[in-house]
C-alpha cells in the first residue's frame, strides 16, 4: 500500500481545521460579495462592509476575492473576514498606496482627506507581485466567549492559507490600529512584519489623527509558519 505524504498546507489546514471543531466553530468560504454583504449587514449592522470589498465599487471575482463566515454551534455568525487582490498592475505597494489610500479609510469616520496621508515604510517600496488585502475581520459571540482560546490566530492562519492556495498571494497585508499593534495582537494573527504609522487618518473637526500601521507576511513567512509543530502553532496564536 502506497504512503501518502501530507504537504506542509495540508497539514496545516487540518490542525487549524481541528482546533476550530474544538471551538465549534466551522467555516465557509466564497466569492459572492453581494452575499458576504448580506452577512455583514446581519452579523454587524452598526458597522457596513466597507469600499475595499464593496462589489457596487470593485469587480469581486472568484479570481481576486474570498470572503470567510464563521459560525458557532448554533449556526450563527460569529467570525468575518474579507481578502481582495489589489488591482496592482506590477506597481509596488508603496505606488499603490499613495495612489489610493483613500480608498481604505474606515468606513464609520469623516476622514478629512486634506490633512490625511500615506507614508510608504521602506519594505512598501519593495514590495509587488500579487498582493492580497485582509479586512474585515471581525470576530463576535457572547462577551468573553472566545477570550484566551487562540481563535483569532487560529482564524487569521486560515485566511492566510486561503490566500496563498486560492488567490496565490506573495504578500498578505492589512491595517491594524497603532494600539492593536503595542499590544502585539499583531503576532497573534501571523504577521511577521510591522510597519509603523502607515497610515495617519484626521477626523473633520478633530486634531489628534488615528494612526494606522501597515502588517503583513511574505508567501515565504506563510510557509514559515506552516511548517511548525502543531504545539508551537497553539502556542502562537494562544
Amino acid at each position: 500500500m502506497a504512503l501518502l505524504e501530507f504537504k506542509a498546507e495540508d497539514r496545516f489546514e487540518a490542525v487549524i481545521v481541528d482546533l476550530l471543531e474544538k471551538l465549534g466553530v466551522t467555516l465557509t468560504v466564497g466569492t459572492d460579495f453581494h452575499e458576504f454583504r448580506e452577512y455583514v449587514e446581519a452579523a454587524r449592522s452598526d458597522h457596513p462592509l466597507g469600499d475595499p470589498f464593496d462589489p457596487d465599487v470593485h469587480d469581486m471575482n472568484a479570481s481576486n476575492s474570498r470572503w470567510i463566515v464563521g459560525r458557532d454551534r448554533n449556526g450563527k455568525i460569529m467570525h468575518l473576514h474579507a481578502l481582495r487582490l489589489l488591482p496592482t498592475e506590477g506597481a509596488t505597494v508603496a505606488d499603490y498606496f499613495r495612489r489610493n489610500f483613500h480608498g481604505f479609510s474606515p468606513p464609520e469616520l469623516d476622514i478629512d482627506f486634506e490633512r490625511s496621508r500615506y507614508r510608504a515604510c521602506p519594505a512598501a517600496k519593495r514590495m509587488s507581485g500579487r498582493i492580497v488585502y485582509s479586512g474585515e475581520v471581525w470576530i463576535g459571540g457572547e462577551p468573553g466567549e472566545y477570550r484566551g482560546t487562540g481563535l483569532i490566530g487560529f482564524l487569521m492562519r486560515y485566511a492566510m492559507l486561503t490566500a496563498m492556495r486560492e488567490l496565490s498571494a506573495d504578500y498578505f497585508l492589512g491595517f491594524v490600529t497603532l494600539p492593536q499593534a503595542i499590544k502585539g495582537l499583531t503576532l497573534r494573527f501571523g504577521y511577521m512584519h510591522v510597519d509603523p504609522m502607515a497610515l495617519r487618518w484626521f477626523q473633520r473637526g478633530q486634531d489628534k489623527p488615528l494612526e494606522g500601521t501597515m502588517v503583513y507576511a511574505a508567501e515565504e513567512d506563510i510557509r514559515y509558519i506552516m511548517d511548525l509543530p502543531a504545539s508551537e502553532l497553539e502556542a502562537l496564536a494562544a
